[in-house]
């Protein structure tokens, strides 16, 4: 062992696990890791991996056609133990490719047939804002929302709207291009722009926090609108930001310590049983009030 500290020996793992037929690979499939919520969720879960003795594979799928087959070949070169699918914005193609490599597979905000499940509440979220805002007396309201939205945006977008015109509100939806900063923007001078005849917005509810910020900064430096006396938003993730001086949104918040935990309990249990029935984990989020949805 001296020897070895000596020349800086270290194991191969990778020769190891082709010897054993085994492997400590487990690979993360993520479209734009560096954005928004989707950043921390990386974080968390590249730290649970690595505390249980993986050895996490972050493979960013990109979104040419170039981008998505070089991410395919470096995930499955390896023989990874599972595959963590974040998210909707990876193709299915990763998902059918896992399968046929006989990974075990774990969906994060996505849903796909005969795989373990790690699932947010969105639906119950948005409803709660929505709620929120008619008890304490908005009528008019709107949603900003994105063109490219995965899954679990739609999924807050359409219960948003529903239960807000269910309890007689009316509901503007303004969409950017993407789940970003820029987006907010672009979703900000779509409801704020020229006059309305159906009246400005009273309260906007964002698909994420990002697309709040955004919003925000566009509706105070642009149109001029006070938050909150003009304008109430709630936004969705509780990102670091989101606590800010400049804009301490109230939100949802996800949390990725859990998120990641219940990650990889679902790949304890299924490398210990591949034959189980599949799992999902369902977690809460969590309303988190700061300043932008005063009392009225």
């Amino acid at each position: 062992m001296q020897a070895a500290a000596e020349l800086g020996y270290q194991v191969n793992d990778l020769a190891r696990g082709l010897l054993a037929n085994r492997s400590r690979l487990v690979g993360l499939i993520v479209t734009r890791p560096e954005v928004g919520f989707r950043a921390h969720l990386v974080s968390a879960l590249t730290r649970a991996l690595i505390l249980r003795g993986s050895v996490p594979l972050i493979i960013n799928t990109g979104s040419l056609e170039q981008e998505l087959q070089a991410a395919q070949n470096a995930l499955f070169g390896y023989r990874a133990a599972a595959t963590i699918i974040l998210s909707g914005s990876p193709p299915a193609s990763f998902v059918d490719l896992a399968r046929r490599n006989g990974q075990p597979l774990i969906m994060i905000g996505r849903s796909e047939p005969d795989c373990d499940h790690v699932r947010i509440d969105n639906s119950g979220a948005a409803c709660t804002a929505a709620r929120l805002f008619v008890e304490r007396g908005f009528t008019r309201l709107a949603l900003a929302g994105v063109t490219s939205a995965t899954p679990s945006l739609v999924e807050r977008e359409n219960a948003f709207t529903n239960e807000a015109r269910s309890l007689g509100a009316s509901v503007i939806r303004a969409h950017g291009q993407e789940a970003d900063y820029a987006g907010g923007q672009d979703a900000a001078d779509a409801l704020f722009a020229g006059n309305r005849p159906d009246g400005r917005p009273e309260a906007v509810f964002c698909v994420n926090d990002l697309v709040a910020i955004g919003l925000m900064d566009r509706a105070r430096g642009r149109f001029g609108l006070d938050i909150p006396r003009d304008l109430a938003v709630i936004g969705f993730d509780d990102i670091p930001e989101a606590s800010w001086d400049a804009y301490r949104l109230s939100t949802f918040r996800q949390d990725p310590e859990k998120m990641a935990e219940g990650a990889v309990g679902h790949l304890e249990r299924r490398l210990a049983d591949p034959e189980a029935p599949p799992s999902t984990l369902r977690l809460d989020a969590i309303f988190v009030e700061r300043s932008t949805t005063p009392t009225r």
